[in-house]
């Protein structure tokens, strides 16, 4: 039980100091983080994920996208044909990440890269996989969108692109 209480706590921490960013933009470790806003709708998870869908499509990348609410719960999803199968939970993992961290995946996985005292990332719970990005409405996360089955940085490609469609309607 001790050893389970000290890793909560060590988590807590690690989590604590990741969140001074947020999501796809730069923003300086004395900013506060990011709110998080009334969850999308269905109708406005089905409007980024079309959007998703189509850049995918026009790339010619068989990818499964996910859409999660602020609490990282699946509201949307796709699989375009021919998608590998692993990506399936790959997408919905990434979305759950970016929104539970308010932050894009890519942030995680440039930290990885860095590599020493940054590899604690890898003890907090989610995929620190470029892919996975919130969707941001009026200053506040609403959800997040990830996307599974190409390159990473093709999967934060079509990620944009449906987290765009959004962020730009409600201007």
């Amino acid at each position: 039980m001790k050893a389970l209480v000290g890793l909560l706590i060590g988590l807590s921490m690690i989590s604590v100091g990741l969140c001074q960013t947020t999501t796809t933009q730069a923003v300086p470790a004395s900013q506060p983080p990011m709110h998080y806003g009334m969850p999308l709708s269905l109708s406005d998870a089905k409007r980024v994920l079309a959007a998703a869908e189509a850049e995918a499509t026009r790339e010619g990348w068989p990818v499964a996208i996910a859409v999660v609410d602020p609490s990282g719960f699946l509201v949307a999803f796709s699989r375009l044909d021919n998608t590998q199968l692993g990506s399936v939970e790959v997408a919905i993992e990434k979305s759950r990440t970016s929104v539970l961290y308010r932050r894009a995946t890519k942030e995680f996985e440039d930290r990885l890269v860095q590599g020493g005292a940054n590899l604690k990332v890898l003890r907090l719970p989610g995929l620190p996989i470029e892919g996975g990005i919130p969707i941001v409405v009026g200053g506040k996360i609403v959800g997040a969108i990830g996307v599974s089955g190409v390159q990473s940085t093709q999967d934060a490609q079509v990620a944009a692109a449906g987290a765009k469609a959004l962020s730009s309607a409600a201007k």
